[in-house]
């Protein structure tokens, strides 16, 4: 008898854990499934944001296609560029998803939030989902323009999986990078502002539509610093059949994560001061 319960107790901290993170998962799929609802009332975003990575794709890829060695090695340019351009509508569309929390707070609705029992951690990393969910949109909208185009894409189950995790990450971070912003400046007009002076930026300071050897060193130095050099360098390599990783598939995963886990407990921090 001693014996069983003795063994009995043993397993009671691993069922409380158990407990405890499937509560947490809950918790944050919740947030994030109350987010998603909000595009089946307005599926119109979805449509206008996908015109964005089809116009990069059609105009500016064909266009600077005919320029010789802006592609490493004999990788075409259009190739080159569509892991890029799908980074960079990620980007677009996660950078400025902090303007729904600043809504929120207007409309109360982050005061429901901040008295849940939900913990802060679980609150962000919701928000995070629901920006990569739309993020994914995103990648279908790339894959079959590419498609069409003629790139060469796998379509392995392991090359797609790999894909979509590295959009997941990259949106999840730009996305709780953007809630610490909208925690700092707290007013739809002076985010908008910051939110444009970001992007751009971001954009050109990574290796998204020419490799890196090509740019200055200052800028070079920059770009080694920026996540979404490492998002593209990821994409490219388990997007394209031709594509090659200049850091190490590993590498840009563990990069992207770092930053992403660092900014979820920035984040986290942060984001309840937004109803003070």
């Amino acid at each position: 008898m001693s014996g069983r319960q003795d063994s009995g107790h043993g397993n009671t901290p691993s069922r409380s854990f158990i407990v405890k993170t499937a509560g947490f998962c809950t918790q944050v799929f919740a947030v994030a499934d109350a987010e998603v609802r909000k595009l089946r009332h307005d599926p119109w975003e979805l449509i206008t944001r996908a015109v964005q990575p089809m116009l990069w794709l059609v105009l500016y890829g064909k266009v600077m296609a005919q320029v010789r060695g802006l592609a490493p090695g004999s990788i075409p340019y259009l190739d080159f560029i569509s892991p890029g351009i799908l980074a960079q509508s990620v980007l677009f569309v996660a950078i400025f998803y902090g303007i729904s929390a600043i809504w929120e707070r207007d409309l109360g609705v982050l005061h429901r939030y901040m008295v849940s029992p939900a913990p802060r951690s679980a609150l962000v990393l919701g928000k995070a989902l629901s920006s990569s969910i739309r993020g994914l949109s995103q990648a279908a909208v790339v894959y079959v323009c590419a498609s069409l185009m003629g790139v060469a894409l796998h379509a392995g189950f392991w090359n797609i999986s790999m894909t979509l995790l590295f959009i997941v990450l990259g949106s999840g971070l730009f996305s709780t990078f953007s809630l610490i912003v909208a925690s700092i400046v707290r007013t739809r007009e002076r985010f908008m502002g910051i939110g444009q002076l970001l992007t751009m930026p971001t954009f050109f300071a990574s290796n998204a539509i020419y490799p890196i050897a090509l740019v200055p060193q200052w800028l070079k130095s920059i770009s080694l610093l920026n996540p979404l050099t490492y998002e593209v360098d990821g994409l490219r390599t388990v997007m394209l059949r031709t594509g090659q990783s200049s850091f190490g598939i590993g590498q840009d995963f563990v990069v992207l994560l770092i930053a992403f886990a660092v900014l979820v407990a920035c984040a986290r921090r942060m984001y309840p001061r937004m109803t003070e």
